[in-house]
C-alpha cells in the first residue's frame, strides 16, 4: 500500500511539474508575441511622427537587416565565411535595373529573373568553393565579389562606370512607390519576410544539417549528411535574400553604380552578422540596426563620427566577442 501511495505521489508531482512547464512555455510565448506586437505597432505609427530623415534612416536599417539575415544563412547557419556577399546584392539590383531601364519590363516581373540569376550566382560561387575551408574560402568569395563589381564597371549593358539611370519605380495597386514613406514600409515588410523564412529554415531539417556541418563537417558526413549539397543550398538561399533586396534597392534609388557594391559593403554586412551574434536571428537584427543607427547617433561629431563608431565597435567586440545577442550552444 505504501508503495502505491508513493507511486501516486511521484506521478502527481511529475504531472504537476509538466503542467507548470507547459504554463511557463505558454507564458514566455505570450510575452514574446506581446513584444512583437508592440514593436510592429511602433513601426506602423512612426511615420506619423517622424520626418523624412528619420524615415530614410530606418528604411536603410530595415534594408541592412534583410541583407544581414541573408548572409547569416551562409555564415551563421552553415559556418561558411563569405567576403563577397555584395555580389548577390549587385546581381539583383542590376537585373532589375537592366530589365526596367533598357527593356521597360514591369518591376514585379523582374523579381523572378533576379531570383533566377541569384541562384545561378550562388551556384557559381558555391560550386568551386564547397571543398574549401577557412582562409581559402574567404579569398575565393572575395574574388567573386570583385569580379562581379569589375564586370559591372566594364560592361556596356550595365552602364559601365557611370552606372544605370532611369530605373522605373514599382506600381502597387495603382500607386507608384516613389516616396520615402513607401519604401519605409516596403523594406519593413521585406525584413519581416526574411525573419520568418530564416526562422523556418533554422528549425527545419536543412537548418539542423547546416548546424551539424558548421560544427564538424566530417562528423556530419559520417551521419549521412551530404555536406556539399547542404553548403550549396546555403549559398543559393543566401543569394536569393541578397538578390531580392537588391531589386528593391534599385527601385528606390532609380540609379545604381558599381561603386555601391565595393568590398567594404560586404565587410559591413558581415560586421552586422558577427556583431549581433552569428546564427541568432534577434542578434543579427540588432547587428543590422546598429550598423545604420549608431553612425547617425554620432553624426554630431561630424568628421570624427566614424572614428567614434569604430571605437564603440571595438569596445563591444572586446567585452562581447560572441556578439551582442549570441546563439546559445547546447
Amino acid at each position: 500500500m505504501g508503495g502505491n501511495h508513493q507511486d501516486a505521489a511521484v506521478a502527481e508531482l511529475s504531472t504537476g511539474g509538466l503542467r507548470n512547464r507547459i504554463y511557463d512555455i505558454v507564458e514566455v510565448r505570450r510575452n514574446r508575441y506581446a513584444i512583437y506586437a508592440a514593436l510592429t505597432v511602433g513601426v506602423m505609427l512612426l511615420p506619423a511622427f517622424a520626418n523624412n530623415y528619420v524615415m530614410e534612416v530606418f528604411s536603410n536599417a530595415f534594408f541592412y537587416v534583410t541583407l544581414c539575415l541573408g548572409l547569416n544563412i551562409v555564415v551563421g547557419y552553415a559556418g561558411l565565411l563569405d567576403l563577397g556577399y555584395a555580389a548577390f546584392f549587385a546581381v539583383g539590383a542590376y537585373t532589375t535595373g537592366i530589365l526596367t531601364s533598357h527593356f521597360h519590363v514591369n518591376f514585379w516581373l523582374t523579381i523572378p529573373f533576379a531570383v533566377g540569376f541569384s541562384i545561378v550566382a550562388g551556384v557559381i560561387i558555391g560550386g568551386p568553393t564547397l571543398r574549401l575551408r577557412s582562409d581559402y574560402l574567404a579569398i575565393v568569395t572575395l574574388g567573386f565579389g570583385e569580379i562581379v563589381r569589375i564586370a559591372a564597371r566594364n560592361l556596356k549593358i550595365t552602364g559601365g562606370a557611370s552606372g544605370l539611370i532611369g530605373i522605373e519605380r514599382p506600381v502597387l495597386l495603382g500607386l507608384e512607390l516613389s516616396r520615402i514613406q513607401h519604401y519605409y514600409f516596403v523594406f519593413f515588410v521585406l525584413a519581416v519576410v526574411a525573419i520568418l523564412i530564416s526562422h523556418r529554415l533554422q528549425h527545419s531539417r536543412l537548418g539542423r544539417a547546416w548546424q551539424y556541418v558548421r560544427e564538424d563537417e566530417d562528423a556530419a558526413e559520417a551521419m549521412g549528411i551530404n555536406r556539399v549539397a547542404v553548403k550549396l543550398y546555403a549559398y543559393i538561399i543566401g543569394a536569393i535574400f541578397g538578390g531580392v533586396a537588391g531589386c528593391f534597392f534599385a527601385a528606390k534609388m532609380t540609379a545604381i553604380s558599381p561603386e555601391t557594391f565595393q568590398f567594404n559593403q560586404s565587410v559591413l554586412i558581415l560586421l552586422g552578422v558577427v556583431l549581433g551574434g552569428m546564427g541568432k536571428i534577434p542578434g543579427v537584427i540588432v547587428g543590422g540596426l546598429v550598423l545604420v543607427l549608431f553612425p547617425e547617433f554620432f553624426r554630431q561629431f561630424e568628421q570624427f563620427r566614424l572614428l567614434v563608431f569604430a571605437v564603440v565597435m571595438l569596445v563591444i567586440m572586446l567585452y562581447r566577442p560572441q556578439g551582442i545577442w549570441p546563439e546559445s550552444r547546447q
